[in-house]
């Protein structure tokens, strides 16, 4: 039995990015994941999500799930089966990840402290670590041992495969942001809605309740959400992004790639 999902609004909700008018879009099972792509489909479970959208920015959200404790996305969501929707949550990702840091930041790796945020088992801040970072950390409140918040700030924080799973996306970027130095940056990946999005609508497969993707954002919601707490963003393509207040000495080399 799913825990119970929050009262269906059909009224215009307020955008959690830029508080718009965000109308009623569409409406998906609570079993739509994203890994249907690889022929892995799950039982309807009868249970509708339905999703607004911002007539403003374009960001994308549920709020099925506003009212839910982390003890119940741990239940539902977050749970033994979690890696049948997202197969590379364990190794895949993280290992193509830490790779990705490296190659970026591995000039300045010994002086660089790294938080992964929202890093599930720690297999990418292991990897970091072991490369010859000065420090590598993760911070996941679904993952016992990583659910106690980080101290101090950091160089760099990663954020990957998270923004999406934020119910409330502005209070998850403050969090991200407050373990940030000033002088730091945050790498993160996030899919954004494609130019036709309008034509695939929920059934777009980014859209994934079942994943806990709650947030999809437009590039235009993603600028103002970073915007908001003081951050400017540059994206690498579609999906990797990175956020600063002011681009540190460590990643100037990066202008050339966003």
């Amino acid at each position: 039995m799913i825990t119970k999902l929050k009262e269906i609004s059909t009224a215009p909700l307020p955008c959690k990015i830029c508080g718009a008018e965000a109308a009623l879009f569409g409406v998906v099972d609570f079993a739509k994941h994203c890994n249907e792509a690889r022929g892995r489909r799950l039982p309807l479970l009868g249970k509708p999500v339905y999703y607004h959208r911002c007539q403003g920015c374009g960001f994308l959200f549920t709020d099925a799930f506003d009212d839910w404790s982390e003890a119940n996305f741990k239940t539902e969501i977050y749970n033994d089966d979690y890696i049948e929707v997202d197969p590379d949550y364990r190794e895949a990702r993280p290992t193509s990840c830490a790779k990705l840091v490296q190659d970026l930041f591995g000039a300045s790796k010994a002086e660089l402290r790294v938080l992964d945020y929202g890093g599930g088992g720690g297999l990418l801040s292991t990897t970091l670590r072991s490369s010859g970072f000065l420090e590598a950390q993760t911070f996941d409140p679904f993952v016992a041992d990583f659910s106690r918040p980080p101290q101090g700030k950091f160089d760099i924080v990663t954020c990957f495969e998270t923004l999406e799973h934020m119910p409330d996306p502005t209070a998850g970027i403050a969090a991200i942001v407050s373990s940030t130095k000033e002088s730091g940056l945050v790498l993160f990946s996030t899919l954004l809605q494609p130019p036709d999005f309008e034509a695939h609508g929920v059934n777009w497969w980014y859209v994934g309740p079942r994943n806990g993707h709650v947030s999809i954002f437009s590039r235009a919601a993603l600028v103002r959400a970073w915007q908001n707490h003081g951050y400017l963003t540059a994206s690498f393509n579609d999906n990797l992004h990175m956020a600063f207040r002011s681009l540190p000495g460590f990643a100037r080399h990066l202008l050339k790639q966003a």
